[in-house]
């Protein structure tokens, strides 16, 4: 099999595949199939995990960016290979999605989504399940599994309250309305929005500023902050202290 070209996004060499990789200090992730506007089937599910093992085992990987191609972020699940089958087929199907989205959320190494276009159910979920979202003008974010008669799920009941409260959590799950990126910015739910023209440049220089923070300091950080909504303060100021010392340990080499 021919070698792919170097910086060019692929999967196994397939750039035709419907989730591509590119390694490097910056890695690239993007959910490809525009037809459908990125929304994800079996396959890409395998793939997704596949690049998350890539991205945590490269140590000259210090970013991921996750993207959609076609101008679109991700439209969720692709539900005609989804919902098929028993009620306990759907559930066991949605804890596999689940441990991947975990793996997501739980990478030692900066997670960023950039986000043109829709990222709605499951392509919501994986976009806040990123450590930073940066959205353009003309993004739209939306948790519409009511509409389809579905709860919430790939952990956005969990991340989604995080984001913009309970209140505001239960009333976008019940109406499964669409959030422009303006209010998506007010809400919380964008670390920052910015012209669609723009979208690329600003999230380059995001991720440059980011992958200059040290592997350890970023993997430390990461888990602090994380670890804040189920710790208390006294133990918060002890985890500090034990991170600090292994950050002063890696800066001493």
């Amino acid at each position: 099999m021919p070698r792919p070209a170097r910086g060019r996004l692929s999967a196994m060499g397939h750039t035709a595949a419907p989730v591509l990789y590119r390694p490097g200090k910056i890695a690239q992730l993007l959910f490809n199939r525009p037809k459908v506007k990125n929304a994800l089937d079996a396959e890409s599910w395998r793939l997704l995990a596949e690049a998350l093992d890539r991205f945590e085992r490269d140590p000259g990987a210090r970013v991921l960016v996750l993207s959609g191609a076609g101008g679109e972020f991700c439209s969720g699940a692709d539900l005609s290979g989804n919902i098929n089958g028993s009620s306990e087929q759907v559930a066991a199907k949605m804890r596999e999605i689940a441990s991947i989205i975990v793996r997501l959320h739980g990478m030692p190494k900066p997670t960023v989504a950039k986000v043109d276009g829709v990222a709605v159910g499951v392509g919501m979920s994986i976009a806040l399940g990123c450590d930073l979202v940066i959205a353009s003008d003309r993004a739209r974010f939306g948790a519409v599994f009511s509409r389809h008669g579905l709860v919430p799920d790939g952990g956005l009941s969990w991340l989604l309250p995080r984001a913009v409260g309970s209140h505001r959590a239960k009333e976008l799950t019940l109406t499964g309305r669409l959030v422009d990126g303006a209010e998506a910015g007010r809400l919380g739910l964008a670390t920052t929005v910015v012209p669609a023209g723009e979208l690329d440049a600003v999230t380059g220089r995001w991720c440059e500023r980011v992958a200059a923070c040290s592997p350890v300091v970023a993997a430390e950080t990461l888990d602090l902050i994380d670890r804040a909504w189920t710790t208390s303060f006294p133990d918060a100021l002890e985890a500090e202290a034990s991170a600090q010392q292994r950050a002063v340990a890696a800066l001493r080499g």
